[in-house]
């Protein structure tokens, strides 16, 4: 696999519009950004409101999702401490 992912913290993070995910989906949990609100400055659209989902990657587990809304500095902190954490279990 040739593709090159922008990484954050380790982990790789892809958007596609008003979503975006992060980790390696090969894990077993990943997490979902959607962007709920964004706030233009000097022509440019910036990320005000974002919720974050930690979501297991096995469709066959029980749903045991954390949600969280907050700005998306805080989401992908936040998203980086609940994956390590995930993970690690």
């Amino acid at each position: 696999m040739n593709n090159k992912f922008f990484t954050y913290k380790g982990y790789p993070l892809v958007r596609s519009g008003k979503q975006m995910y992060y980790g390696y989906m090969c894990d077993p949990y990943v997490i979902y950004i959607q962007i709920l609100e964004t706030k233009k400055y000097e022509n440019e659209d910036f990320i005000s409101k974002a919720r974050i989902v930690l979501m297991n990657t096995n469709e066959n587990a029980p749903k045991k999702n954390a949600v969280f809304d907050c700005g998306i500095y805080e989401a992908l902190d936040t998203a980086k401490v609940w994956l390590d954490k995930a993970l690690m279990n």
